[in-house]
């Protein structure tokens, strides 16, 4: 079901008036986080657009990253089956946990949604060097020159991949792929596209008609 203010009352609380909260990344899968959250919690959720919960210790609500800016878009809220666990699809803007950790179960590879998942990881760094535009980032500088000499360099690693493919050694092949998808990616981004954007249409296209 999916959590709206509608359907708030449908929704099963413990008898502390809580109800779990898993927070999972909405474009890589990972979980991030585990907390609870009250009815106010989740209408405020809805209302601003970002991840509330309650503090259990402060015994208060607190809306995550309210101190460290690292905060949770909120997506979507979807609940389980007996509709007492909520799943918060949301996009993180920094490490989902206080120290430091995209997650707070560790920077692991597996926890972290497997390989496929570090892909949404860069394309959260990309974001937020277009954010701080630090003249010292080559991706804030490349991005300043324009649309046009950002498809000039995916036509360029483009070329040396090719190149790399059919003369070159593996590791020479894995290098320039690399820089592809990399330039890839923030050529997307500046045009307000993104990787899951690509996905969607090669979904559709393996969807039969």
């Amino acid at each position: 079901m999916i959590v709206t203010r509608d359907t708030l009352s449908q929704l099963t609380y413990g008898e502390d008036g809580l109800i779990p909260v898993i927070a999972q990344h909405v474009d890589s899968g990972e979980i991030l986080m585990v907390a609870w959250a009250t009815r106010e919690a989740i209408e405020q959720s809805l209302e601003r657009g970002r991840a509330v919960f309650w503090s259990r210790s402060r015994q208060s609500l607190w809306e995550k990253g309210e101190t460290s800016g690292h905060t949770l878009s909120l997506i979507a809220i979807h609940a389980d089956c007996d509709r007492d666990t909520l799943l918060l699809l949301v996009r993180p803007h920094g490490p989902a946990c206080h120290t430091g950790t995209v997650t707070c179960f560790g920077d692991d590879r597996l926890t972290r949604g497997g390989d496929f998942a570090f892909l949404a990881t860069l394309e959260n760094v990309i974001e937020q060097r277009m954010r701080s535009n630090d003249p010292a980032s080559y991706t804030t500088r490349l991005i300043a020159e324009g649309p046009k000499r950002l498809a000039q360099k995916v036509g360029e690693e483009g070329l040396e991949t090719a190149l790399a493919l059919t003369a070159g050694d593996d590791h020479e092949a894995r290098n320039e792929a690399a820089d592809l998808l990399f330039h890839l990616t923030v050529a997307l981004k500046a045009r307000g596209l993104s990787l899951l954007d690509v996905i969607n249409e090669l979904r559709r296209r393996h969807t039969p008609n």
